[in-house]
């Protein structure tokens, strides 16, 4: 991940710790996190007509959703998974389709489709946590990016 010649900040070291140590769900979230940042940072590029930005940020929001792709569990006999295939798939080559023709609304399509995707998974877990004993639950949402507690009620933020 780093050169053999350069030291890692505070900052890296803690990040890549963070990474090792993350429960799948944690993953998830970072993972949608980074699609959707490598959106703005594509539809900012393209705004300036920084094309070989936009082209670099656009390359890692398709290598994100490829990623999404690979790890989903699909089940033929489950519609979930599949539909949800099948929209990464759409989102994948949109993007392609966006860096082709150099197309913002294609990219915010895709981004949109990535905050939506994300505030669900981040509904669902904290439906999941909220079913566990109190301790439980606490520990885990606690460790989650974008979930907040307010008061006895927790809430995911997106």
């Amino acid at each position: 991940m780093f050169g053999a010649n350069r030291r890692r900040t505070p900052q890296e070291t803690y990040a890549e710790n963070f990474i090792r140590t993350a429960s799948r769900e944690q993953l998830l979230l970072i993972t949608y996190d980074i699609g959707i940042q490598s959106c703005l940072a594509a539809e900012s590029a393209l705004s300036k007509h920084l094309y070989d930005e936009t082209n670099e940020h656009l390359k890692r929001a398709q290598s994100v959703v490829r990623e999404l792709m690979i790890t989903l569990r699909v089940n033929k006999d489950n519609p979930v998974t599949t539909n949800l295939m099948r929209l990464y798939d759409f989102m994948y080559t949109t993007l392609v389709k966006a860096n082709t023709t150099k197309d913002a609304g294609k990219i915010a399509e895709v981004r949109t489709m990535l905050e939506d995707l994300k505030a669900t998974w981040e509904q669902s877990i904290v439906k999941i946590a909220e079913e566990y004993d109190e301790t439980k639950k606490n520990e885990y949402l606690n460790n989650l990016p974008s979930v907040q507690r307010s008061g006895d009620r927790f809430s995911a933020q997106g």
